[in-house]
């Protein structure tokens, strides 16, 4: 709509563990063994026909909601072209050096058997072991003690932390009659105690942190391990900057579990042992504890510490851990092979090109991803599973398992990968999935070469979404037009997500940022700003909000609200309060339509020349041109709420609230005018300019209106976005109709305060301002309001004199100065008037002597006129009644029941009747009998019944003003 050729395929990430979970749920399997058995042919097959049901689902889904998409040709990164995009990406990383093998301690999904990226564990409470545990020293008397919630890492401990700048103290303590010497920080030390229930102690020697490092002891469960770290360097006390005054300020650290131990491990030079299997399980080298799952053991390992007396004390403690995204089984940490990429080289480039795309939010950009840049560790990319891209690395096959990136191969794209394995293989026709790639072979130089297992992590897939949707690099052309994005949408979990994972990409492989702009939205969660979860029954599905909103409506609410980076807390009552505005605007759209058919006047060619623009037609147009303008703007930077809240804003409050029925009357006229041809001309042009300002945000809705009003297009879509014109802005006009609506607004709270209908004529309205453009404005527009506020006269003042100001008693002085007659004069001062009180009052017949420190005025308008406040000063209206006013008002209640009949009667606009009134009150029967003419004028009556009651269409009885009416109305002949 303006002007732009969009490229606009939709695409799916498909691969990954998510949908591995989901098939292996299908086909009922617990573990990676079931797949094995399976077959993992079978399995892929499997995955490739769940991923594809669900992307046709989906693609109905988005369809069904608007979104206007190349349906018929989606990416999908299944597809080999995307998947040769990930391969030729990770070569070109390659080829810079930045890959390479190594072990890292990773979170391990155990049942899925593979490493999980940071941004794929959830944490939920649990209840873990809390346990106090000592480990002996070697060459002296007492223990260290450390503590700990895995008890399962203990059989991997290889050295114990400290503090060097922080005081430890030794400390003797008894308990049953049995003395033990534990090292402890200094500040902790009364803590542990009394979690050991120690009955008294006494502190033998302070240390530094320095002196305790170098120290050796024993592993506590050296006698039930078949293996554990006793090579050189193992069981000593080394520095660590990770350690706190915390707890016991001494650390358990297990180089094969956690990732701070290994990194302190790796640059201590110890090895990292890690006595688990892939699957959570110990292995043999765990002596009794083999095959028993790690967390299943926890209960052991404390019993045999228990047993060896190295726990000082044990609890629980309710404590968030990680857990799988997908399978919600609960992750640990292990020391595996694994391959990434050196992310950690390229920080300067990374924040150098993240400063070369512009956010929205910028704070988003500037804050949370360049503090997630600056912590990020290197990219594991590998992934231990089936459905996802193969890793297209190529290593000898009588490599150290340690040192395979030292000699691999790897391969960027199928016309390569035909070229230099043994096998033959068609490019044009290789599904690059396992198992198809497993096999093949490539030898050079004598040495054979065979392909690692393993696949990406599905953030590969993400990362190279600019290209890989373009087709690049089989296909350059495209990419040489479009590269980089443009535009990038998605929520703020993204920027440890696919914000980061293409970033990190593009400047690994190419060197530069794949996106121009950012837009980051938020969530939608449930009304008290939860996440929504099926676990805790709090899901909106957008059926079920379609089903009870619609379709525009939803899409509209949800654009409502402000899109950059804000968290949307879905309520239904939000929804129903969109949907009663979009309702607004479709009684506005409706209003027009008859009586244009009436005159035959095609909205469709309506022209602004076709008639004589009155002043709220060019205020309205005017408006017109300002909401265009905002709106626009808005678009511009993304503040998609903006736009939606504007549009909605004017089509509720300036075209249905003021414009409309400032127009009412024209339309209802019979014969034809310059004003009545105006007053269609511009609603023509206001309403087919909101459509097409409206149809990206409801575009069922918009398009049916469109096709009512005009259809000469395929669909509105296919028109181009309103601009302002210039020519029909009218910013002081605007000013001027924003006075008039204040002065309207408070006219209509001083009648209700007054108990007076608009229906009814006041006398008068009188505005009372300080402020030269609030006067001006009334003085200009004095007809307007006169006619919005069915007032005989409206004048403004800067100061309304028919105040009376009444006295008010100040008890504090009075008091004091009459005594025992202070009552009697508070009673009589209470609600005199000024000139009362300066005349003299009298208590008893004796005159009274006030000062002004005893009496304060309040003004009040006289009777029968009421005064309400406005930002511009104050609105008066005077509803006092005369005959003439009475004898309108009730002509004017008598005309509304008539017109309430008609749409009983489903009369049309033009529909002429006969009209029967029969007032049970003689003066009030004399009121309408005077306006005869302008109710028949009004309810398009030809003639008037003698029997209302013998009426053939319908007669009903109203109440009137507490007097009874009866009317009949019947179709005329």
């Amino acid at each position: 709509m303006t002007g732009h050729r969009v490229t606009d395929r939709p695409g799916y990430d498909m691969h990954g563990l998510p949908i591995e979970v989901k098939v292996e749920e299908e086909l009922g399997f617990e573990n990676k063994r079931d797949i094995e058995e399976y077959g993992m042919e079978p399995f892929i097959e499997r995955c490739k026909e769940f991923a594809e049901s669900n992307r046709e689902a989906m693609d109905e889904d988005f369809a069904s909601i608007g979104v206007w998409m190349d349906w018929d040709d989606p990416y999908k990164t299944v597809s080999p072209e995307y998947m040769e995009a990930a391969w030729w990406a990770f070569s070109q990383v390659a080829d810079r050096g930045l890959v390479e093998q190594g072990k890292r301690s990773i979170s391990q999904c155990p049942r899925c058997e593979t490493g999980l990226a940071n941004n794929e564990v959830e944490y939920e409470q649990i209840e873990d072991p809390s346990i106090y545990v000592t480990f002996p020293l070697a060459e002296r008397e007492g223990s260290l003690v450390i503590w700990t919630t895995t008890p399962w890492t203990i059989p991997a401990n290889t050295f114990v932390a400290v503090d060097p700048d922080l005081t430890y103290q030794a400390v003797r303590a008894e308990k049953d009659g049995t003395e033990e010497v534990f090292y402890v920080a200094a500040d902790c030390v009364e803590d542990v105690l009394a979690e050991g229930r120690y009955e008294e102690y006494e502190i033998e020697a302070e240390l530094s942190g320095s002196e305790l490092v170098g120290w050796t002891y024993e592993h506590p469960l050296a006698d039930h391990l078949a293996e554990y770290p006793d090579f050189e360097g193992a069981g000593q006390v080394y520095a660590a900057d990770y350690v706190e005054a915390d707890r016991t300020g001494l650390v358990h650290s297990a180089p094969g579990h956690g990732e701070e131990d290994f990194e302190r491990g790796s640059e201590l030079g110890l090895e990292a042992f890690c006595p688990v299997e892939p699957n959570g399980e110990f292995t043999d080298a765990a002596g009794e504890y083999a095959g028993e799952f790690v967390r299943d053991a926890n209960d052991d390992i404390v019993a045999d510490l228990i047993d060896e007396g190295e726990m000082l004390a044990h609890g629980t403690l309710t404590h968030s851990y990680g857990h799988c995204w997908r399978c919600d089984t609960g992750i640990i940490q292990l020391v595996t092979d694994q391959w990434f990429i050196s992310i950690t080289e390229l920080k300067d480039d990374l924040l150098e090109n993240m400063e070369d795309s512009e956010w929205h939010p910028e704070w988003a950009r500037d804050n949370r991803f360049r503090d997630f840049i600056e912590d990020a560790p290197d990219w594991n990319v590998s992934r231990q599973r089936y459905w996802g891209i193969p890793i297209p690395i190529w290593v000898p096959e009588d490599a150290d398992a340690g040192a395979l990136d030292d000699d691999m191969v790897v391969i960027g794209s199928r016309e390569e990968l035909a070229e230099r394995v043994e096998e033959p293989v068609d490019p044009d026709a290789i599904d690059l999935h396992r198992p198809s790639v497993d096999d093949l072979t490539i030898v050079e130089n004598g040495t054979t070469y065979r392909r690692i297992q393993d696949v990406f992590d599905v953030w590969i897939d993400s990362s190279v979404a600019s290209w890989g949707t373009l087709g690049y690099p089989g296909d350059e052309t495209a990419h040489d037009e479009l590269w980089p994005a443009d535009l990038i949408i998605e929520a703020h979990d993204q920027t440890r997500g696919w914000f980061w994972s293409q970033l990190g990409m593009g400047t690994a492989a190419v060197g530069d940022v794949p996106y121009e702009e950012v837009m980051m939205h938020g969530f939608a969660n449930d009304e008290d700003g939860r996440k929504m979860s099926k676990s805790v029954g709090n899901i909106v599905t957008p059926e079920e909000a379609i089903d009870r909103g619609g379709r525009d409506p939803l899409r509209t609410y949800l654009l409502s609200h402000d899109q950059q980076g804000v968290d949307l807390a879905f309520e239904w009552e939000g929804l129903g309060e969109i949907q009663g505005k979009l309702n607004i605007f479709w009684n506005v759209f409706r209003f027009p339509l008859e009586y244009m058919t009436l005159d035959g006047y095609d909205p469709a060619t309506a022209s602004l020349t076709d008639g004589e623009l009155e002043l709220v037609d060019e205020w309205v147009l005017s408006r017109l041109q300002s909401v265009e303008t905002e709106v626009v703007a808005a678009w511009d930077d993304y503040r998609v709420s903006d736009a939606v809240n504007a549009l909605i804003e004017f089509v509720t409050q300036d075209v249905s609230r003021f414009y409309v029925k400032a127009v009412r009357d024209r339309m209802w006229e019979e014969a034809d005018s310059a004003s009545k041809r105006g007053a269609y001309a511009t609603l023509s042009v206001v309403l087919d300019e909101v459509i097409r300002l409206l149809a990206p945000i409801a575009p069922y809705l918009t398009e049916r209106m469109y096709q009512t009003l005009d259809g000469s297009a395929t669909t509105v879509h296919a028109l181009s976005y309103p601009e302002p014109t210039d020519a029909l802005h009218d910013p002081a006009l605007e000013r001027d109709i924003a006075v008039v609506r204040d002065v309207e607004e408070a006219a209509a709270n001083a009648r209700q305060q007054a108990g007076r209908k608009l229906r009814w004529p006041v006398p008068r309205i009188v505005v009372e301002t300080d402020d030269d453009a609030v006067a001006g404005a009334v003085t200009r527009l004095d007809d307007l309001i006169a006619e919005r506020v069915n007032a005989r006269s409206v004048t403004a003042t800067d100061g309304f004199d028919e105040l009376l100001e009444r006295a008010e008693p100040r008890m504090s002085a009075i008091g004091p100065a009459f005594g025992a007659d202070a009552q009697k004069v508070m009673t009589a001062v209470d609600g005199a008037t000024r000139a009362d009180v300066e005349a003299g009052l009298t208590v008893d017949g004796d005159p009274i002597d006030l000062d002004d420190s005893m009496v304060e005025y309040a003004a009040e308008p006289p009777e029968d006129v009421t005064g309400v406040d406005f930002d511009g000063g104050t609105v008066y209206v005077d509803t006092s009644l005369t005959p003439a006013i009475e004898s309108e008002g009730y002509a004017r209640d008598v005309i509304r029941r008539v017109q309430e009949m008609r749409k009983d009667l489903d009369l049309d606009v033009e529909a002429r009747i006969r009209l029967g009134v029969d007032v049970d009150d003689d003066r009030v029967a004399s009121f309408v009998d005077e306006h005869a003419d302008l109710i028949a004028t009004e309810v398009r009556a030809d003639a008037w019944l003698d029997r209302p009651a013998d009426a053939e269409g319908l007669v009903e009885t109203w109440a009137v003003e507490d007097v009874s009416v009866t009317i009949g109305i019947e179709l005329a002949e």
